[in-house]
């Protein structure tokens, strides 16, 4: 059995319980909180948008000296030579219409595909192995199937004949009877 069985507490102690008056005074300063925070998030971004209203050509350096800094980051400059800095690309500078290098799996996919509409092509005109077999089989299977239809044929054909035979003697045995 687990520690603590199955009574749950932990080493004895007594459970303690909020009161609805905390949790609705704990709601109503965590909502002050954010309010504040958007507030001055607002003036932060209108005093931004201003200075970059008014700067001309330095954009790149804006971008990189204007991120909030985490921790001892601000106080202690440290260049990673390793980290690639993050350049946001504009709409108008993306290549969609150049030649773009594909990945070996995209490759790969791709060369998947034509092979696989290369051998069913050649399957649908009769080429490929498979195709050879599938037609033979089909092949006895109609013959199958004809010699199977002319041979019900026959039998259907026997039988007519045969009652019309019976029927012929019946009708001379009667008249013979007459």
């Amino acid at each position: 059995m687990p520690k603590g069985g199955k009574k749950g507490g932990h080493k004895g102690r007594m459970r303690t319980y909020t009161s609805p008056e905390e949790i609705d005074a704990q709601m109503k300063a965590e909502k002050e909180r954010k309010k504040n925070e958007e507030e001055e998030g607002a003036a932060v971004n209108d005093n931004q948008s201003e200075d970059k209203l008014t700067a001309s050509g330095s954009e790149d350096s804006d971008d990189e000296g204007s991120h909030k800094k985490k921790g001892v980051e601000g106080l202690i400059e440290i260049e990673n030579p390793n980290r690639a800095a993050q350049k946001s690309k504009k709409v108008t500078d993306i290549e969609l219409e150049g030649p773009r290098q594909l990945s070996r799996r995209e490759r790969e996919e791709i060369e998947k595909q034509k092979a696989k509409e290369r051998y069913m092509k050649m399957h649908l005109a009769g080429k490929t192995d498979q195709a050879k077999a599938d037609l033979a089989r089909l092949a006895i299977i109609k013959k199958q199937r004809e010699d199977a239809a002319r041979k019900k044929e026959e039998e259907r054909k026997a039988k007519e004949a045969v009652q019309v035979a019976a029927a012929a003697a019946k009708g001379l045995h009667t008249l013979s009877l007459k």
